[in-house]
């Protein structure tokens, strides 16, 4: 099984934790946001992983060689220019060519308790080109959901009234989504943006034109973002369950 580790942001809500490394080689607890992520991907069967990386990239080399790879196959995307998720994951598309088997896309700093087998799962029965872990919490920028749980659209903006839909849904749902993705390798053939795009965007453009992009819901899960210092804390003092996630 394969997965992607999204890691080549600048990481510039969570300075000065960020000022001499990486986002990917903040420390949580003493571990690394990398370390736990490769972790919780191994403990679900994942061997082989594509890191992309931009910011201090070097340290990630060098970090990942010091710890054999923790015990998997690990190759690095490195990004001259910033990408964005869209772009980071079309650049990778060789890591995962040949394969027929979906695969998981995960941000590097978000931790959580959901399930990734069973959100495997969840994609293969659906037949999905893209399942998304979502919860029902408060965000500035939610996506959309049918009756389905189908993509149908998104909103943004501080009191989430600016909503952007890509087809019609008589009662549209708003859920948070978590950094964790679930994607047929169909989606690289399908991907037309060029260049820094969002997948975002992409699964937006995907939806308006019919294809399966699928809400998983993971509310009952811990799980927690790490753009900022005070999330790194508080996720530290989350120790019991943290513990627990790998």
């Amino acid at each position: 099984m394969k997965a992607m580790i999204l890691a080549a942001g600048l990481g510039t809500r969570l300075r000065p934790l960020t000022d001499d490394r990486p986002k990917a080689l903040v420390t949580v607890a003493g571990r690394t946001l990398l370390e736990i992520a490769l972790a919780r991907l191994r403990t679900f069967g994942v061997r082989e992983v594509i890191v992309n990386a931009h910011h201090y990239a070097e340290m990630i080399v060098e970090y990942l060689k010091a710890n054999d790879n923790f015990g998997m196959r690990i190759e690095l995307s490195r990004e001259e220019e910033l990408l964005d998720t869209g772009g980071g994951l079309k650049k990778a598309a060789h890591f995962f060519s040949g394969s027929q088997e979906p695969f998981i896309l995960h941000n590097v700093d978000v931790i959580s308790s959901i399930d990734l087998g069973r959100i495997m799962r969840f994609h293969t029965e659906q037949k999905a080109l893209a399942t998304l872990a979502v919860q029902e919490r408060e965000s500035s920028r939610q996506l959309l959901f049918d009756e389905q749980g189908l993509l149908c659209g998104r909103q943004t903006g501080s009191d989430n009234v600016e909503a952007e839909m890509a087809k019609p849904a008589a009662q549209a749902q708003a859920l948070a989504f978590c950094g964790i993705h679930v994607l047929s390798p169909q989606i690289f053939a399908k991907m037309t943006e060029q260049g820094a795009f969002s997948i975002i965007d992409a699964y937006l453009r995907l939806a308006a034109q019919g294809e399966k992009i699928i809400a998983f819901r993971a509310d009952e899960c811990y799980w927690r973002d790490l753009g900022r210092p005070e999330s790194v804390v508080q996720a530290a003092l989350d120790g019991n369950v943290l513990s627990q996630l790998t």
